[in-house]
C-alpha cells in the first residue's frame, strides 16, 4: 500500500508497510521516502524511521553543523529514555543520517498535556525535499496517539524565514507568543503551537488530515487482507 500527498516546491511519495493492527503506531510503520526535486530527477532514497540509542551521536553531529543551539549528549540520552517515541531520524541510501527531531512531553500539570519539539534539523545539502515536514509529522503523530497530548509547541528565531514557513504555512502552528531574548544572543523567539484536539477530545486541524489518511489506509489494508482471504479460499477450494 501507498500513500502520497504534495509538500511545498516538491512530490514527497512515502510507501508504508503495514500491519492490519498497526499497534503500536510508531512500531508498526517503516516510511521510505522516495523524492523528486523540482526538476524531476529522481534522487536516492531516504528512510524516516524512529531514532535508536545509536543514532544519537549522529543525530548531535547534524545539530552542530545546522544550528547554533547546541546540547550534551546527556541531554539526549534523556530525551530517548523517556520518550523514545518521538525521536525520529532520516537516513539515506548509505545509512548516513542526515535529518532529526527531537521532541518530548511537557511536564508541567498546571497546563493541558502538551508535547514539545526541542530540535529539528536537516543537512544543507538534503533540505528542500520535504524531510522536516515527514520528520515533524511522525513525531506530532506519536505525541497524539501515545501520549494524547492536546497540542505541541516550538520556539523558533524571528529571524529565521524558512523555518518560521515550514512551521506557520506548512505544518500550520500559530503565534501564541513572542519571549524576548530567549535565544543565547539576546534574539526573541515567536512561541509557536499547533493544536491535535480541541476541549472535547476532537481531532482538529493537521492532525484530524492526517487521521483521516491514517483511517483510509486502514480501509484499503482490510480491503487488500479480505481480497487476499477470499483468493486464498478460492485456491483453497479448486
Amino acid at each position: 500500500l501507498s500513500l502520497s500527498y504534495f509538500c511545498s516546491d516538491h512530490l514527497a511519495l512515502e510507501t508504508w508497510r503495514l500491519s492490519p493492527l498497526r499497534i503500536p503506531h510508531s512500531c508498526s510503520a517503516l516510511v521510505h521516502v522516495n523524492l523528486i526535486t523540482r526538476n524531476k530527477r529522481p534522487t536516492k532514497m531516504v528512510c524516516i524511521r524512529m531514532a535508536t540509542v545509536s543514532d544519537l551521536p549522529a543525530m548531535q553531529n547534524t545539530n552542530l553543523w545546522c544550528l547554533p543551539e547546541n546540547y550534551q549528549m546527556k541531554y539526549y540520552f534523556y530525551h530517548q529514555l523517556t520518550w523514545p517515541q518521538l525521536l525520529w531520524v532520516a537516513e539515506d541510501h548509505d545509512g548516513k543520517i542526515v535529518g532529526y527531531v527531537l521532541a518530548k512531553m511537557e511536564e508541567d500539570e498546571s497546563q493541558p498535556k502538551h508535547g514539545h519539539i526541542t530540535s529539528l534539523a536537516v543537512l544543507r545539502t538534503h533540505r528542500k525535499r520535504g524531510i522536516a515536514t515527514m520528520l515533524m509529522r511522525r513525531s506530532q503523530r506519536e505525541m497524539a496517539d501515545v501520549f494524547d497530548a492536546r497540542y505541541v509547541s516550538l520556539h523558533v528565531r524571528k529571524s529565521n524565514r524558512a523555518a518560521f514557513h515550514l512551521y506557520n504555512e506548512t505544518l500550520k502552528y500559530e503565534i501564541h507568543d513572542v519571549e524576548k531574548g530567549y535565544y543565547a544572543d539576546g534574539e526573541d523567539a515567536y512561541d509557536m503551537r499547533c493544536t491535535f484536539r480541541d476541549s472535547n477530545g476532537k481531532p482538529v486541524g493537521e492532525y484530524a488530515r492526517l487521521c483521516g489518511e491514517a483511517e483510509e489506509t486502514k480501509e484499503a489494508a482490510a480491503t487488500v487482507e479480505d481480497i487476499g482471504q477470499k483468493v486464498q479460499s478460492v485456491e483453497i477450494a479448486g
